[in-house]
């Protein structure tokens, strides 16, 4: 059986639906049974006492969504129940009730249909709700819209009266704001040091270029000046390649102490970093490569232990940049 429009007396039916203001709903007691595992033992038991003739009450909720809440209990697919209109009155409501009686897919639904209808004004109460009933997604898109518009939120009916009701709970919010804007601190970052390692990686390789292959003014072709200016306007990165050209002329003719130079100590630190990821051994053409591989064999684990974990984490980097671009790349043609 399926029952008729909610709002209609239905026929026959066997079980009555008491609302806080008096109003009586009948109902089938197996739909509702069928639906609700609290409606099934209030039956049973009303059943057992021959007392099913009694209202069985729904109270602490308006009239209308008790009404809507049978509905969606004796026919959920019924065309004479708007639910963007119900959902927009009652969702809260509908909420509450399905927790209560145990309506899985009701309350399922109440989630999404809240969610989509998350506002300024309706933030706190709607968390607060979610809390109760213990909606766990819902909970955390409500502290997520209230971590980006606290400001506003702050000004809101429903915060002034958290604030005078619940402080347990206000506390419990701006500890998890707290975390969530130190865990963007940290992504923050991670990001910019990934970022680094990114710039380091990229001018190691303009670095490796400029002296093995040769790019404009420097490197082993610097007599070829056609040639040069040739690569010099396909080089994939000559932005870069043009400073770290500039800082190589300046090392080679700064007479600066070079601690004192910061131009110097860059490409000084550049040349040392890269010896602590090159694998040539005798014939390397990076100037100094030579030189730091064996200064790094004679120092201590500490001092090399640090340059060998910063070229560890520019490699890394590197790495999964690569394998993102190439993942991203292959999504682009599969489309």
């Amino acid at each position: 059986m399926e029952c008729e429009n909610i709002s209609i007396i239905v026929s026959e039916p066997d079980v009555v639906i008491r609302t806080s203001n008096g109003l009586k709903i009948p109902a089938f007691s197996g739909a509702l049974v069928s639906a609700s595992p609290v409606f099934e033992e209030i039956v049973e038991r009303r059943r057992r006492k021959g007392r099913l003739d009694k209202a069985v009450p729904i109270l602490g909720v308006p009239s209308d969504a008790v009404l809507a809440f049978v509905g969606f209990l004796c026919s959920p697919r019924s065309e004479s129940l708007d639910q963007n209109e119900v959902m927009d009155k009652y969702g809260m409501h509908l909420m509450v009730l399905s927790h209560v009686y145990r309506v899985k897919w009701l309350k399922d639904l109440c989630e999404v249909e809240l969610a989509l209808r998350l506002t300024v004004d309706s933030v706190v109460d709607v968390l607060q709700l979610a809390r109760q009933c213990d909606v766990p997604k819902l909970y955390l898109q409500c502290m997520k819209l209230l971590n980006k518009e606290f400001a506003a939120v702050e000004k809101t009916e429903g915060w002034v009266f958290l604030q005078n009701n619940d402080p347990w709970f206000e506390l419990e919010i701006l500890k998890f704001l707290e975390e969530e804007d130190l865990i963007q601190k940290r992504r923050k970052r991670k990001m910019e040091e990934q970022q680094v390692y990114l710039q380091l990686s990229e001018a190691m390789e303009c670095l490796q270029h400029i002296c093995t292959e040769g790019c404009t003014d420097v490197g082993p072709n610097e007599a070829e000046e056609a040639p040069n200016k040739q690569k010099s306007l396909s080089c994939p990165n000559y932005t870069t390649c043009h400073v770290l050209q500039n800082l190589i002329k300046h090392l080679a003719s700064c007479r600066a102490n070079r601690s004192a130079c910061s131009q110097c100590r860059r490409i000084w630190n550049l040349l040392r970093l890269h010896s602590s990821v090159c694998q040539f051994t005798d014939d390397c053409r990076v100037p100094l490569c030579k030189q730091f591989k064996m200064k790094m064999n004679m120092e201590g684990k500490g001092e090399n232990g640090k340059w060998r974990l910063l070229a560890k984490k520019v490699v890394s980097v590197k790495v999964m940049s690569s394998l993102a671009k190439k993942r991203k790349h292959d999504l682009l043609y599969k489309l």
